[in-house]
């Protein structure tokens, strides 16, 4: 496991723009972006592999959100550009320590460690 604090989540106006962090407190094989809303099952958005050059998104938010890494902060950003009341949610960050996944939608069970949440709230 690693731990892993988000942040950056806020209440903001439809067509605006956040910046979400996920500080990690070691390497970690892949982050994934999930998001959860009132009623709802935690939701697949975005992941990233150590390197940064693999990156996989969700239909939902493809063209609209841009998921990055530095590596030397340990920290994995997700850029949401162009939001939608139906991205508000509390999002999460998953750490997997060990497995690189590529090109598809992952799952929570596919990863080991995870952040307290950031809520985003998008108004209309």
């Amino acid at each position: 496991q690693v731990q892993l604090v988000e942040s950056g989540g806020g209440l903001v106006q439809a067509g605006d723009s956040l910046r979400l962090s996920c500080a990690a407190s070691g390497r970690t094989a892949t982050i994934g972006w999930f998001r959860q809303a009132p009623g709802k099952e935690r939701e697949f958005v975005a992941h990233i592999n150590w390197s940064g050059a693999s990156t996989y998104y969700a239909d939902s938010v493809k063209g609209r959100f841009t998921i990055s890494r530095d590596n030397a902060k340990n920290t994995v950003y997700l850029q949401m550009n162009s939001l939608k009341p139906e991205d508000t949610a509390v999002y999460y960050c998953g750490g997997n320590l060990n497995v690189e996944y590529s090109g598809y939608n992952l799952s929570p069970r596919h990863f080991n460690s995870w952040g307290q949440g950031t809520q985003v709230t998008v108004s209309s």
